[in-house]
Order: C-alpha cells, then structure tokens, then sequence
C-alpha cells in the first residue's frame, strides 16, 4: 500500500472471501473507481490464505475484460502448494494478466530471483524498467536458481518445505482452537494461518501486550485497507513453534 501511494496510486480494496475476491463488490468497484490495475494473489492469498476457485476465477476475468483491466497475479507462495489452484494467468492466456513468481520464499529472503510471464509485447519495456529501477539482477543468485532447477534438488527442497508446513499448519491451528482463537479457514497448505479472536476482542490491544513480552503478532488491520479487520491476526506457521506465542496469546486475551 505504502510503494502504490508513494507513487499517487489510488487504491480501492475488495473484500475477500474463501474461494476468491467478492466479485459482486468487485463488479462494484470497478463501475465506481474505474481501476487501471488489479493486484491478487490467486493461490495461498497473504494474508488469508485462500484459494481462487476456478468459477470467481472466469467471473473475474469476464469483468476485467469489460473494463480492460490489467491484472497482475502476484503468485510468490506458488510453491507452497500441494496441489496447483487455478491461475488467471493460465484461463487468460497472458492477454491481461502479469504472472510474477519468486524463490525467495522458498530459498532464502537473501535470494532475489523471480520471473515474469507477460504479453510479449510488454517484455522490452518490463526489462527496461527492471534494469532502471535494480540495476538487474544478481548473476550469482540466478546462476545458483537455475543449478537447483536442472539438477532436482529444488523440486526435493520444496517437496521437504512442504511436508514441514504442512505439519507446522496442523499443529498451530490445533494450538490455536485450543485456547479459543478460530482458523477463517482450515487449509492443509501454506504458511500463513488467518485466525478470528472471539467476540470483543480486538487484535491490535493484543499485538501489544504481546510485544511487551517480546513476542511479534500481526493484527489484521495492518492488511485490511478498510480497517476492518480489528478481530484477526496473521500467524506465520513456519515461526510459530515457540510455546511462549501461545502462553502469551492465552495471557493477553484473559485480561
């Protein structure tokens, strides 16, 4: 939010539900603000974790379409996946869709490597702007990219990650239930848990008695545009394995 507006964007939020954006108030906003760009993740949705169905998936499309809307698909969790979810870039054959995919969730934060999958004739002007604002990309970290690629060993490293979050997700959410903080959603896949606190109370005053014992949440409206979602926090399983999260948790909401 903070890069669009530094930039003069205007940006329009649209409510999200488990099988994708709410495509009526989409339809909605794109009649009210007649948005130039459409920003989503389609599969393992930060920070909900949601999954695009394949039915919001067409209806969306159709409407960008009507309103020649670019579409950028923000697809950086991709490999989390045990099973690929549908993607607009696929339905829609780069005609308006943006594909942008990354290792360095998967690898190391130290790792910028991604890529791009857009219309061809967007590719000179992207490259250009690539090497404008970057200077281009590290050589050692591409290189490094394309060994684990040919020689199989990111496709074991990932199958091993997979398995980990997929034991870390069951673990955390059953943590959770336990002292009456309740998953949106039950997911076996990804690495980020959407959870609602129970009635009346607020994630932000919770976030901050937890950080006075040294302990980092995240409320949920650090990611609502709308500030409604004052009764969430995001966990992140892969750093939720600490027992002192959920002690303090059990602490902060007894208050």
């Amino acid at each position: 939010h903070a890069l669009l507006r530094a930039h003069r964007a205007k940006v329009v939020g649209v409510p999200y539900t488990p099988s994708g954006p709410d495509i009526e108030l989409f339809a909605q906003a794109l009649i009210a603000h007649r948005p130039r760009l459409y920003i989503t993740n389609s599969a393992l949705h930060n920070p909900t974790g949601a999954i695009l169905s394949p039915v919001v998936a067409h209806r969306l499309l159709k409407l960008a379409d009507q309103s020649d809307l670019t579409i950028i698909e923000d697809d950086i969790f991709a490999d989390f996946e045990h099973t690929p979810a549908p993607r607009l870039a696929a339905f829609d054959g780069l005609g308006r869709v943006v594909h942008i995919g990354s290792f360095s969730k998967t690898l190391s934060a130290s790792v910028r490597c991604g890529f791009i999958a857009a219309p061809r004739d967007w590719m000179e002007a992207l490259t250009d702007l690539k090497i404008a604002t970057s200077f281009g990309s590290g050589r050692l970290a591409s290189e490094l990219v394309l060994t684990l690629l040919k020689d199989g060993s990111y496709r074991k490293h990932v199958d091993l990650l997979r398995m980990r979050l997929s034991r870390a997700m069951v673990e955390t959410s059953s943590r959770l239930k336990a002292i009456g903080i309740t998953p949106w959603i039950d997911q076996p896949t990804g690495m980020f848990l959407w959870c609602s606190l129970p009635e009346g109370v607020d994630a932000a005053d919770i976030a901050r008695r937890a950080l006075a014992a040294n302990v980092v949440l995240a409320p949920g409206n650090a990611f609502s545009l709308s500030q409604t979602a004052s009764r969430f926090l995001r966990f992140n399983v892969a750093q939720s394995e600490d027992e002192r999260i959920f002690r303090t948790l059990e602490e902060a909401m007894s208050r």
